[in-house]
């Protein structure tokens, strides 16, 4: 059974994270570089917010985060650390990232997820379509070179989902972080060095 109150939780309430899953991104950075300082980072899913936490202490004065969610999250922002509220399916988000941004991120990262229902082959499909769905808003906003962080859930649609990511980065690679429970299905897929064809407007990927 999944108790809510395990080590990282204790963690993240003793650093002062929004979330356990501040960890996940911390131990994934650390294993795979994905942020560096001075980068522009996308969280997409944002709340409650313990992602932004961690990239904006890694991207540090130099760099920039936005986090993008359709529930609002307070007391978050700074002057290089902003949210968007919305639905990463609409055509206005694309635009506003890339507005705020004033140019391509170096980094979109997704940790959404379904509602889930303890139906385990619907949770899958809703979570493959969630990851779909930041999969394609990462090419509208992402620079050449850039880096791609998703969760999604095991199941018979991973292997073609992952090879759709594949398609369009150096390398790719499905890992599982320590922070994450021991019970769970999720996986997260991690494309290095974005060489798809970038979608939505011609803003300079400098």
């Amino acid at each position: 059974m999944y108790k809510r109150k395990d080590g990282f939780y204790r963690q993240a309430k003793l650093k002062g994270y929004r979330s356990r899953a501040a960890f996940k991104l911390k131990q994934l950075n650390q294993d795979y570089h994905l942020i560096k300082r001075g980068d522009r980072v996308v969280d997409l899913g944002c709340a409650p917010g313990g992602w932004m936490q961690v990239a904006r202490e890694l991207v540090g004065e130099e760099g920039y985060v936005l986090g993008i969610d359709m529930i609002p999250i307070e007391n978050l922002e700074g002057k290089n650390m902003a949210f968007l509220q919305g639905d990463i399916r609409e055509e206005r988000v694309a635009e506003s990232i890339r507005e705020k941004l004033g140019g391509r991120a170096d980094m979109v990262m997704s940790d959404l997820s379904p509602n889930l229902t303890g139906i385990r082959h619907a949770d899958h499909h809703h979570s493959i379509q969630l990851s779909q769905d930041a999969f394609r808003l990462a090419k509208r906003v992402l620079k050449q070179k850039g880096n791609f962080l998703v969760k999604t859930f095991l199941g018979p649609d991973f292997g073609s989902f992952k090879k759709e990511i594949e398609a369009a980065f150096q390398t790719v690679k499905a890992t599982r972080p320590e922070a994450t429970r021991k019970a769970s299905r999720e996986l997260y897929l991690i494309g290095r060095g974005y060489q798809g064809q970038n979608q939505g407007g011609e803003l300079s990927n400098l």
